[in-house]
């Protein structure tokens, strides 16, 4: 088995997060994020659809993993615990009325004599539900339980050297995608093949690495649903005049680079005509603000006073931390560009600067994903940062020279 990082480098993770741990007053921390399990330990599979667990106990040098019985060979494939700290539940715990993967976990703590002690739970997230936490308690009654759901997750904020590395290449994955994607876009396609186009290429990846599944779908809201951000696809064809919202990620080692472009098929709308350079100036300032010392806050300021100039606002935040993930999300769930967020940038945090506007009935996106450097910011990607004008010359024909 060959970790996708050095093993030091995951033991220097999990001695920064027992240091949060103390200082939080955590003796046990009970991890069900899959992101934050993949980072502490480098556990990798599709299983988070079932309860698992790894367990960091403060004065314990090496974690457990406690999962279903027939993805615990994954986990002795994939991380670097010891097979002894593998420990697994019968299948008879799965979906069942009855029983709960809770109350074995519980049992578990309770036999390596955790049973007492000051428990710290990711309450708020995916994939830790209200009846885990209740099951918990219940078989743990001389606990103490306390939340820590972003504990791990501010750990990860600043990325080491090879995670920065696994993130280019993400990357590059991100901007043959969307090369591929919209050169794929012209009237008379269907949606879905366009989608189907950028799926594929975030698979195949380059011929030096392939890709992964990302944590979220292609999002590709056309015509008036350009208003609405997070639809994905459908079979329709597109349509002459009408704008079409590209947003996706590459994904490298469960790394993401999101990006988002905005197409128009043949002439843009006199909207767009206006909304394109705001946007494109507005993020032209903030990357040129970014560098360690300023705040999240005050990149959302520069973004804000840029487009009020022109008559404009922002309802939501104008970015987020990014990184290592599984769906539904490829954010961090820590920082985020908007007003009130205190969060100072250091080098390596790295974030997603998408600075979307949408109206009743129509939107733009133009997204960059950028790390913070010494002495300022670099993007992931080269994709042109422009409004992207698709000719009615370059409409989809089929073998019969038919539009289809």
């Amino acid at each position: 088995m060959v970790l996708p990082f050095d093993i030091l480098e995951y033991q220097k993770r999990l001695d920064d997060t027992k240091e949060l741990m103390a200082k939080k007053g955590i003796e046990v921390l009970l991890i069900t994020d899959p992101a934050n399990m993949n980072y502490l330990s480098g556990y990798d599979a599709w299983s988070f659809y079932v309860h698992q667990m790894l367990v960091i106990v403060i004065d314990e040098p090496q974690p457990l993993w406690i999962g279903r019985y027939q993805d615990a060979n994954g986990a002795k494939a994939t991380t670097w615990i010891y097979e002894e700290n593998v420990i697994a539940y019968p299948d008879y715990y799965v979906h069942s009325e009855i029983r709960h993967p809770m109350d074995f976990m519980a049992a578990i703590l309770s036999q390596v004599g955790q049973g007492t002690r000051r428990i710290g739970v990711e309450m708020d997230h995916y994939y830790f539900t209200g009846m885990a936490m209740e099951r918990l308690k219940k078989g743990l009654p001389n606990a103490k339980f306390q939340d820590a759901s972003l504990l791990v997750n501010r750990v990860r904020m600043v990325k080491s050297d090879q995670e920065i590395e696994y993130m280019k290449r993400a990357g590059v994955i991100a901007d043959l995608a969307m090369t591929k994607g919209i050169d794929s876009i012209n009237a008379g396609r269907r949606e879905c093949d366009t989608a189907a186009e950028i799926y594929y290429h975030l698979i195949k990846g380059t011929p030096d690495y392939g890709g992964e599944y990302p944590a979220i779908v292609p999002l590709l809201p056309t015509g008036d649903h350009t208003a609405i951000p997070h639809l994905t696809w459908s079979d329709r064809p597109f349509v002459e005049g009408s704008p079409v919202i590209v947003e996706l990620a590459g994904c490298y080692k469960r790394y993401h680079v999101p990006l988002a472009r905005t197409v128009s098929i043949g002439e843009p709308s006199n909207k767009l005509e206006v909304l394109a350079p705001v946007v494109l100036e507005g993020i032209q300032n903030v990357l040129q603000t970014a560098k360690p010392g300023v705040t999240c806050s005050e990149l959302e300021a520069v973004w804000s006073k840029s487009i009020k100039q022109y008559g404009f606002e922002k309802e939501a935040r104008l970015g987020y931390s990014v990184g290592l993930n599984y769906p539904p999300d490829w954010g961090e769930h820590t920082a985020s560009i908007r007003k009130g967020d205190q969060t100072v940038l250091q080098p390596n945090m790295t974030f997603h600067l998408i600075p979307g506007l949408w109206f009743d009935h129509d939107g733009i996106e133009i997204s960059e994903t950028f790390r913070v450097t010494d002495t300022g910011c670099e993007q992931f990607t080269t994709y042109p940062r422009e409004l992207i004008v698709k000719q009615e010359s370059s409409m989809f024909l089929n073998s019969n020279g038919q539009i289809s």
